[in-house]
């Protein structure tokens, strides 16, 4: 094996290459690093060991990174059923998850994280195999204890020396550094761009509709959520609104919607946003047909061609149609779907592409890459958007598009939410259908704390109201969310500028959060005793100051471990507990919520007055606001505000510092509350 030779790009942030002919990823998406912000938010780093080892074996490259057997890790790629990856083999690919963690998932960034305080980024578009500690090697320095099965304590987990990454071509190798494993994943999200610019809109309610709904019925579904006083500020259309779809033509239903601008203009004139359905397979229905050829693979998919959007022509020729037949008549962004996988209706892996990259190369990209056709397109325009997609890769931190796909268990929903701040990902957890009252309002409430509040109707054509008994806490929860605007916002202006997950694991910001035990034998269910690692992930932090418990459904009373300093209840300010665990009441109409001390949660209300909800003795915070529409703040449009409390004699004293530049908040007026007006 021969040590790669590592060059310091950014404090803690270290680079090398396996070899000479690399296609980064990075490369590909062409988002600008925030080096800059690396340094200034953080101290340099050193490695965090004497040397990361590569050599080829089998025409397959190898890197080979130390480790020691007290280490944990997390990711690699977005997961549904754990977070801690010891001992796993994943074979790292673009897919459709199949209820199995085993690699194939929707964003295979191939990126981990270690608690020891670093990280590991293989930036290739080729599949990557990662064996996460359990292979041994015959020349390794510290081979494991040998063991007798048959007598005393087993266990099929053999620790190595290594963490062992293989993959075809050449690639670039990151180690990035850190005092925890937050500023770990936060220097790895500016390396990858930072944050995406979200509109404002986008943190409101979505509502998908039926598949075949046209013009007319999205308008009388339009005058129901009017009528039973719902929010509503994003209408989705699903495959029927295209001439054709499966493949698709990306051209409207001329029966359906004979006037998509005037449809766009009157939803647009109500404040509510259109957003399309698509998946990137080309009808040859469609006007780009013919000029998408040259730049499409050698097998179809559905009958449509398959783009290499490796390519920038093609890219060229998907955002200008887009930019002419829908964004330039209003409409405000995408769901792009079923650009994951599925091996028995994808194109096989010995396609042949004209850029000359491989199918995996462009299976691993196909997601990415359309959403930054999609993003350039509108930010040319000076306008956000906010979209879906079933696949992503390194760089999505920049993309306004939230990752979704057809699994549906409450259980996995949450594992997503908290795995997807190891991958750069923004993880939605959408509404669909419940069994009872009880799960619908519990799925609404977990979907507040996340990074879009969706129900997805494309099948049943369900409404919120679906269940009448709980009809007012579905109408209180979605007005809940939108109060929770400057919150929320917050968290994605930290996201961009700090690279902070603005949800994320709970272990991110608390390191007693997780256990390991050895598995117990069964002849015919677990035949092999493994090592389980097990950490807290029915607990989430959503920004930086709450910690987010949902409820199950059919659960009436919950534990919330509270970890070390002083939390106290969201609604109502009181002091709940310090690094303990306690059990708490679940009435139906509210999400368990607990704030850390000296926090200050800027929320709005109906007036559009700042509420600003003050928690223990004193502390500090601040809001950021722009227009939320353009990205004018990135040329200084935006406005800081510094927030600081105490207590003196049971008064509530607050200075608030407003930094105005280039902006003027619209909000009417400030207000400051502790627990005696919550």
């Amino acid at each position: 094996m021969n040590a790669m030779d590592f060059l310091k790009i950014a404090a803690g942030v270290y680079m090398a290459k396996t070899g000479d002919a690399i296609d980064p990823v990075l490369s590909l998406v062409k988002n600008e690093p925030k080096l800059e912000n690396i340094n200034e938010n953080f101290i340099d780093e050193p490695l965090p060991f004497d040397g990361v080892y590569t050599e080829e074996i089998n025409n397959k490259t190898v890197v080979c990174i130390p480790k020691d057997n007290s280490e944990r890790f997390y990711g690699p790629g977005l997961r549904f059923q754990k977070i801690a990856t010891n001992f796993a083999a994943l074979h790292m690919r673009c897919d459709h998850y199949g209820n199995s963690d085993n690699g194939r998932t929707h964003v295979p960034t191939p990126f981990y994280v270690s608690d020891k305080g670093y990280g590991i980024f293989i930036d290739t578009p080729e599949f990557v195999s990662f064996y996460m500690g359990g292979t041994v090697r015959t020349d390794a320095k510290n081979p494991p204890v040998p063991q007798n099965r048959g007598r005393g304590e087993w266990s099929a987990d053999t620790p190595g020396d290594f963490v062992e990454a293989s993959f075809e071509k050449d690639a670039l190798v990151y180690v990035i550094v850190g005092k925890s494993m937050l500023e770990v994943v936060s220097k790895f999200n500016l390396l990858c761009g930072g944050g995406p610019l979200v509109p404002k809109w986008g943190f409101g309610f979505w509502h998908r509709t039926h598949i075949q709904f046209g013009e007319e019925d999205v308008k009388n579904e339009i005058k129901l959520f009017k009528e039973k006083n719902f929010d509503l500020d994003v209408i989705g259309l699903e495959p029927g609104w295209h001439s054709n779809s499966y493949p698709c033509s990306y051209e409207w239903d001329e029966e359906r919607f004979p006037d998509p601008k005037r449809f766009a203009d009157d939803l647009l004139k109500e404040d509510i946003r259109v957003n399309l359905w698509e998946n990137l397979f080309v009808s040859e229905k469609a006007s780009i047909y013919e000029d998408m050829k040259p730049y499409s693979g050698s097998h179809m998919v559905w009958n449509g061609l398959v783009p290499d959007f490796t390519l920038p022509e093609a890219r060229k020729i998907y955002a200008e149609q887009h930019k002419k037949t829908h964004i330039d008549i209003g409409i405000s962004g995408y769901k792009i779907d079923e650009c994951d996988g599925y091996d028995n209706w994808l194109f096989p892996d010995h396609a042949k592409f004209p850029s000359g990259r491989n199918a995996a190369a462009v299976r691993n990209t196909l997601g990415i890459l359309s959403q930054k056709a999609i993003y350039e397109t509108y930010k040319e325009e000076n306008r956000r958007t906010y979209g879906l997609v079933r696949a992503s890769a390194a760089g999505s931190q920049m993309m306004p598009f939230c990752i979704y796909n057809d699994c549906y268990s409450f259980e996995q929903y949450l594992t997503g939410l908290a795995s997807s701040s190891f991958c750069g990902a923004l993880w939605v957890p959408e509404v669909r259908d419940a069994n009872t009252a009880e799960e619908w309002v519990r799925r609404f409430q977990m979907c507040v704390f996340s990074p879009m509040l969706m129900l997805n109707a494309w099948a049943n054509g369900v409404k919120p109201w679906q269940f009448e008994e709980v009809e007012d806490i579905i109408r209180d929860t979605i007005k809940f969310r939108k109060s929770l605007l400057p919150y929320i916002y917050n968290a994605f202006y930290l996201y961009r500028t700090k690279g902070i997950p603005p949800f994320r694991a709970l272990c991110l910001d608390y390191d007693a959060t997780a256990s390991q035990e050895m598995t117990s034998l069964d002849h015919t269910d677990n035949p092999y005793e493994t090592l389980s690692f097990s950490d807290t992930i029915d607990q989430y932090m959503a920004g930086s100051e709450i910690m987010v418990c949902p409820v199950r459904p059919d659960q009436k009373t919950r534990k919330v471990m509270l970890p070390k300093g002083d939390w106290y209840d969201y609604y109502t300010g009181e002091y709940v507990g310090n690094d303990e665990t306690i059990e708490i009441d679940c009435p139906l109409d509210k999400i368990p919520l607990f704030v850390k001390d000296g926090a200050m949660i800027p929320t709005v209300d109906d007036d559009n007055n700042l509420i600003v909800r003050c928690y223990g003795d004193r502390g500090f915070g601040f809001v950021y606001d722009d227009d939320g529409e353009t990205f004018n703040c990135e040329n200084g449009e935006y406005a800081l505000f510094s927030m600081a409390f105490n207590h003196e004699n049971g008064v509530l004293n607050c200075n608030y510092l407003s930094e105005y530049d280039g902006y003027n908040p619209k909000y009417k007026e400030v207000h400051f509350y502790d627990k005696k007006d919550f």
